[in-house]
């Protein structure tokens, strides 16, 4: 893609992370106007404006630290460690508004939030998304000296339940095999299978690859093993060993040195620092063929590290893919089921899962830049829209300072003793929470950014022989 074609899918995902925000601010100043709250400020991401604009009392305006956003409502809780100071210090003192009030302006937020996932989800249940073939949670393959070999899993057992809850898939879902492994809580994992028509249970360790310096994200728990899935040749490099052995895109690898083929993960395996000779058998039109391919060093770049014979794999053909229609509950329902997952994975000390594994603003543009430059992106952009909103939501729900949840939780306990909570305690302890809030949100962005420096090797090439 050209230079100018990045820049403008880079130009579309902030302006969907500004409509974002904006959609949920927009929440709380509707409700404050209709409350005749006082509104000082509406203004997109924190700090010194970079723009703003006056109108009927209120200042508009765009941040110049790109993170969130507020609408300043003086007769709410202080915010000053946040929004600024009041516009107009010499402003007599506003009449307090009630418990009430607080309650419907603060839930607004999340609210609006809430119904902007509805509206995503609603257009991606009659448009649709595409989607890769389902995979099933049959073992396709158990990696020699794994934890999942020492529990004894064997290729053929289906998982039918991982610690207590029952998969959907193997991979590409919330509650697929892989994510129920790396959210897992304990040293170890029970598993129940089927294996020849019986129900087996064991239990299994774990290991976490190891980070290649301080920067780079805790990876998340494995056990080494991978889904039963059919192995197709993606590509076949020019000419390659693969290519002058007369293999094609779209074969269906059927065994490697007489040993069929249940996992691309085996062939990964299989193959890894081959230097003689192998047997490649595979089905082409229904027709089988196999031939000897011997690993080779590419021609370029220079030195480079390992042999190849030429190949990238897939587990499904381009005519596989199948467009789904989502129901709008069931999108909401898997969004809300993940938070809640996620939340609890990172609270419970007894998972690998910390703050380290969230994704911020960097992170999340970043797998939106992704999602919209793929075919049917705009479909599964809208998705992606209905996890972060409710997302959103959700967190914005928890009753911390700072967050609407506490100023909810502020207003009810005000409603309770008939008396708000003391101005000096409040800015304390908001300020506390806004410092603890923008480091977590700079180790956060840290991580994104670092994902940005993962070493990337120059593409290997064969040229012509002769």
């Amino acid at each position: 893609m050209t230079i100018l074609t990045n820049l403008l899918f880079i130009f579309a995902v902030v302006m969907v992370f500004n409509f974002i925000i904006f959609i949920h601010e927009l929440g709380h100043f509707w409700a404050a106007k209709w409350r005749g709250m006082k509104v000082d400020r509406f203004q997109i991401w924190f700090g010194k404006p970079i723009w703003k604009k006056t109108v009927g009392g209120v200042q508009y305006g765009l941040g110049s630290i790109p993170f969130g956003g507020f609408v300043s409502l003086p007769q709410m809780a202080p915010m000053e460690a946040i929004e600024g100071k009041s516009l107009d210090e010499n402003e007599k003192p506003l009449a307090p508004i009630s418990p009430l009030d607080k309650i419907i302006v603060a839930f607004a937020g999340p609210l609006f939030s809430f119904l902007l996932a509805v509206a995503c989800a609603i257009v991606v249940s009659k448009t649709g998304l595409l989607e890769a073939p389902p995979n099933s949670t049959q073992i396709g393959y158990v990696e020699a000296g794994s934890p999942a070999e020492q529990a004894g899993l064997q290729v053929g057992d289906v998982i039918t339940e991982i610690s207590g809850e029952t998969p959907v898939s193997f991979d590409g879902k919330f509650d697929a095999v892989a994510s129920m492994i790396a959210l897992s809580s304990g040293e170890e994992i029970e598993i129940k299978v089927k294996r020849n028509g019986k129900e087996i249970i064991t239990k299994s360790g774990y290991t976490i690859p190891e980070k290649r310096n301080l920067l780079e994200r805790k990876g998340l728990r494995q056990i080494g093993i991978a889904p039963f899935e059919l192995v197709y040749i993606g590509s076949v490099m020019a000419n390659s060993p693969a290519e002058l052995a007369g293999l094609k895109k779209g074969d269906k690898l059927m065994s490697i040195n007489d040993e069929p083929i249940t996992s691309f993960l085996q062939v990964n395996n299989l193959t890894k620092g081959a230097e003689e000779a192998l047997k490649y058998t595979y089905e082409r039109e229904g027709e089988a063929g196999s031939a000897m391919i011997k690993p080779e060093f590419p021609d370029l770049p220079e030195g480079f590290d390992r042999r190849l014979i030429g190949i990238t794999y897939m587990p499904f053909m381009r005519s596989e893919i199948f467009t789904s229609y989502p129901s709008v509950p069931d999108q909401l329902k898997e969004s809300g089921t993940f938070m809640w997952k996620s939340i609890k994975a990172v609270a419970d000390s007894k998972t690998s899962v910390g703050v380290e594994q969230m994704s911020g603003p960097i992170g999340m543009g970043r797998s939106m830049f992704s999602i919209i430059r793929s075919e049917g992106g705009i479909q599964r952009l809208l998705w992606f829209l209905v996890i972060i909103n409710i997302n959103l939501a959700i967190l914005n729900l928890m009753p911390f300072p700072v967050l609407d949840g506490g100023h909810i939780v502020m207003a009810i306990f005000e409603w309770i003793t008939r008396k708000p909570v003391p101005m000096k305690v409040l800015e304390y302890v908001q300020s506390g929470f806004v410092l603890l809030i923008m480091s977590m949100f700079l180790y956060i962005t840290l991580k994104d950014t670092m994902d940005f420096f993962v070493p990337k090797s120059e593409p290997a090439q064969f040229l012509p022989k002769g």
